[in-house]
């Protein structure tokens, strides 16, 4: 593969995180305009636990993924009986709350005869340790595509399971599945968790493929971009978030083509999805025909 191909491939994989966190939270019935901030802390939390702390890649991996599970887990506590436009503005506030005190943070040691760390709007230079150990761009990106993978079976699994049939019956009608026995406040606090981490996941990779991260990386149009994602690719399925990265990323901004137009083309096509097909491509309806068609001849042979 070429280089070029090499890094498109990355960066689809790691937006795909971001994107996937968005995407739990949407079919639990909840907007969210802040699942940047996860990407942000657990890029953050990863890249000092090898950069300054000399912990092995796949712990601070790990480690990246715990803080924005964390963060993700607190702020689903503090806004579990907020919904609608009200949680969408408090994730929206606490991401910019997130932002700014990364800006405002400096945390540097010595390392190699240079100061590593976070330095504020300076950022955060010197995560190296994938190349340090031998990781070269080829094998980091099947290492991203590798974790993606487990996360999507995961989610794919989870999504036919009864915890996964009760999430989205609560994003349908929270009123009734409370009334079915469901504690809608605790599953909506620990979906935010779980999308807290995945968001999380996908930072520290970020942070250590770019070896750099600053803070206005983690602006709200991250936090916008995860969100249409879903909306794009379709809520009926954990695949729908990635088809939506891949038309962005993968067709509107890597083709020349677009080249001068793609937030105009990206934002058109958000629009138009809302009006024809409100939860995107893989809508439910389409995913429970397609699982129909593939089962058909199953059953013949």
């Amino acid at each position: 593969m070429s280089d070029f191909a090499i890094g498109l491939a990355s960066n689809i994989g790691m937006l795909a995180f971001v994107a996937l966190s968005a995407y739990l939270l949407l079919i639990s019935g909840s907007i969210s305009f802040g699942q940047q901030a996860y990407f942000g802390l657990g890029a953050y939390g990863a890249g000092i636990a090898t950069a300054l702390w000399d912990w092995p890649l796949m712990v601070a991996l790990g480690f990246g993924a715990l803080v924005g599970g964390l963060g993700g887990g607190l702020v689903g506590l503090l806004t579990r009986k907020l919904h609608g436009l009200y949680f969408a503005i408090a994730t929206l506030a606490f991401a910019e709350m997130t932002r700014i005190a990364l800006d405002l943070w400096h945390y540097q040691r010595m390392v190699g005869g240079e100061r590593v760390g976070p330095d504020g709007p300076n950022g955060f230079n010197g995560i190296r340790r994938a190349f340090e150990d031998g990781w070269d761009p080829a094998a980091f990106m099947i290492l991203i595509w590798t974790l993606l993978a487990v996360t999507l079976l995961a989610l794919l699994l989870f999504e036919r399971s009864r915890a996964g049939v009760t999430l989205r019956a609560t994003g349908e009608d929270p009123v009734l599945t409370r009334l079915l026995g469901t504690d809608v406040a605790r599953l909506r606090v620990r979906t935010a968790a779980v999308a807290g981490a995945i968001a999380g996941l996908g930072g520290g990779l970020y942070a250590h493929l770019n070896t750099y991260i600053e803070p206005r990386l983690f602006d709200i149009m991250l936090g916008v971009h995860a969100l249409a994602y879903g909306l794009i690719g379709g809520l009926g399925t954990a695949l729908g978030p990635l088809i939506g990265v891949l038309i962005d990323i993968g067709i509107l901004e890597s083709t020349s083509l677009f080249q001068g137009w793609r937030m105009i083309a990206f934002g058109g096509l958000v629009a138009v999805l809302l009006i024809w097909r409100p939860r995107g491509l893989l809508d439910e309806p389409t995913v429970r025909r397609l699982r129909a068609l593939f089962a058909r001849p199953a059953r013949h042979a």
